[in-house]
C-alpha cells in the first residue's frame, strides 16, 4: 500500500534500477506517516560515510505529538540497505554520474519502506519526447476504443 509517491521523479529522470530501503524513524514520524502527512517530492538521497541518508523528506508533525520533543519536519533520515547493495550504489553514483531519487513510501509487512531509484537526469528534449510518447499512447487507446464501439 502506497503512502506517498514522487510523481515528478519519472518526469525528470530515467529510472534504471529500483531498491527497497528501510528508514530510521522516530515515533512521532511513524504516527504522522500513518496519518498520511508525508511528502517526498523535494527529497533526494545522499551517500555519506558508506551510509544512505534521505534529505528533504517532509513529515508534518501531528498536533497531538508529544510535548517533551520539538519535531523537525525535514530532518535528515538514515536509510537501511544491505551492505553489498550500498557498495554497488556507491560505485554507480560516483563513477557513472547517477543520482538516487526516492520514488515512493509504502508499507511492507507493517513497516514503512522507501523505494529509491538509481536515476539519470533527463534533458528538456527527453522530457518533451516522453510527453509526446505518452500522448500518442493515450490517443492510440482512444482510437482503439472508438473502433470497438463502432464495430459492436
Amino acid at each position: 500500500m502506497s503512502i506517498a509517491v514522487n510523481k515528478k521523479a519519472h518526469h525528470d529522470y530515467f529510472i534504471e534500477e529500483k531498491y527497497e530501503a528501510g528508514l530510521v524513524l522516530e515515533g512521532w514520524e511513524v504516527k504522522s506517516i500513518r496519518a498520511g502527512r508525508a511528502q517526498i517530492k523535494e527529497a533526494y538521497v545522499l551517500i555519506r560515510g558508506g551510509e544512505l541518508w534521505m534529505i528533504g523528506m517532509h513529515i508534518t508533525p501531528l498536533p497531538t505529538a508529544s510535548t517533551h520533543i520539538s519535531p523537525d519536519p525535514t530532518r535528515t533520515r538514515k536509510m537501511l540497505l544491505h551492505e553489498n547493495e550500498i557498495s554497488k550504489l556507491i560505485g554507480k553514483v560516483e563513477r557513472a554520474g547517477y543520482a538516487l531519487i526516492p520514488l515512493d513510501l509504502h508499507y511492507t509487512r507493517g513497516r514503512i519502506k522507501a523505494e529509491i531509484g538509481l536515476a539519470r537526469g533527463k534533458k528538456q528534449h527527453d522530457k518533451r519526447e516522453s510527453e509526446k510518447e505518452r500522448d500518442w499512447q493515450r490517443e492510440k487507446q482512444q482510437l482503439l476504443r472508438d473502433r470497438t464501439r463502432n464495430a459492436a
